[in-house]
């Protein structure tokens, strides 16, 4: 068996209470990364990212990667203009040298990331695993 980091969630499913304005914050967001929003009748999604509004609005944290750190930087400016409220910057981070990230809240208080892993990360190397 081998496993691809980066491959360990197949979707993610938020619940929101106001469709059109996480559509607004989200295809900013996504947008900024070069990811395409997909819309549907109550519905809309992006690669393994779906949102739809029903029952309680989820409460997650959620991180999209970014190809450098100008694009951290874009997406930053675009979810805050798009709605967002800040929750960190973007800049260095202390998780490990090279991780580079900026945060802010959609509107219903997810905590949504952008990251770019500098030359130290092993986030998109394969690891093989014996079972």
């Amino acid at each position: 068996m081998e496993i691809h980091r980066g491959r360990l969630i197949d979707h993610l499913h938020l619940r929101v209470r106001d469709l059109e304005a996480s559509k607004r914050f989200y295809k900013a967001a996504l947008g900024a990364i070069g990811i395409p929003l997909v819309e549907g009748d109550g519905y809309f999604f992006a690669d393994e990212l779906w949102v739809d509004v029903g029952g309680a609005p989820s409460r997650v944290h959620v991180a999209f990667q970014a190809k450098d750190r100008e694009t951290v930087d874009r997406f930053h400016a675009a979810v805050l203009a798009a709605g967002g409220r800040d929750n960190g910057g973007p800049g260095e981070r202390h998780y490990h040298p090279g991780y580079y990230a900026a945060f802010a809240f959609d509107p219903d208080g997810n905590n949504v990331e952008a990251v770019h892993h500098g030359p130290h990360s092993r986030s998109t190397e394969s690891v093989r695993v014996t079972w």
